[in-house]
């Protein structure tokens, strides 16, 4: 079975608006709802389980597709990480230890079928896979912040997104051996399982599977809606 995670819990400070940004409605819709209707309806995915507010339960399910993917709700963390170790917790309750789980965010509206699938395919055979895009800038390190250091090798150096796909046990175990403090210093969804020593392969990205982050990325979502719909 294959369970996508979604994580919903955020508060998204960095954009301006009277509710998170994933509840943000572009045209009838909030964002959440156009990430949930392609993961609903893709034929690989077996259920939903979902990171949010108990605030926010009911709009999600008014707005839910139909099909009865949806498996329920887990609480928010005090980071995201915490919060998908909460959700891995609920999703350990009816899934079975070699079962998928895909992490995606909310706020990714744009993941395709075949980003989806390829993710879940890529991770068999590993412990899990993660789609990557290549650096176009020139990376510097900076000791201080203040002035720059050296020069970073940029072929080795790759921007992670979501989903991110785990063999469900293995991932599950990684994060319950951290601690809460040392999960709160976690950058990356798939930190756990490297410090775990499991193997994750990468995939190639899709650049028009951006996480909408700032004003300016919720206007680019915006236009791109009014235009496809």
């Amino acid at each position: 079975m294959n369970i996508a995670l979604v994580l919903s819990g955020g508060l998204g400070t960095r954009i301006v608006s009277e509710v998170p940004k994933q509840y943000v409605t572009i045209r009838g819709k909030m964002i959440v709802t156009y990430t949930l209707e392609t993961l609903c309806n893709h034929e690989m995915i077996d259920a939903v389980q979902i990171v949010a507010d108990k605030g926010w339960w009911d709009a999600v399910v008014t707005e839910a597709p139909a099909g009865g993917k949806l498996k329920g709700f887990s609480s928010p963390g005090r980071n995201r990480q915490l919060s998908i170790l909460n959700g891995l917790r609920d999703i350990s309750k009816y899934a079975d230890k070699d079962d998928i789980v895909l992490v995606h965010d909310a706020v990714r509206p744009f993941v395709s079928a075949e980003l989806i699938a390829d993710t879940i395919n890529a991770a068999k055979g590993y412990d899990g896979a993660v789609p990557v895009l290549p650096l176009k800038d020139t990376v510097y390190f900076s000791e201080d912040g203040k002035s720059l250091t050296n020069t970073l090798e940029r072929s080795k150096i790759l921007a992670g997104q979501a989903p991110e796909a785990f063999v469900l046990g293995k991932y599950f175990e990684a994060n319950e051996a951290l601690s809460e403090d040392e999960i709160l210093k976690l950058s990356g969804s798939a930190e756990p399982a490297l410090l775990k020593g499991l193997r994750i392969a990468t995939i190639p990205g899709d650049e028009k599977n951006f996480k909408i982050t700032t004003n300016e990325d919720l206007d680019r979502f915006r236009k791109i809606v009014e235009k496809t719909y």
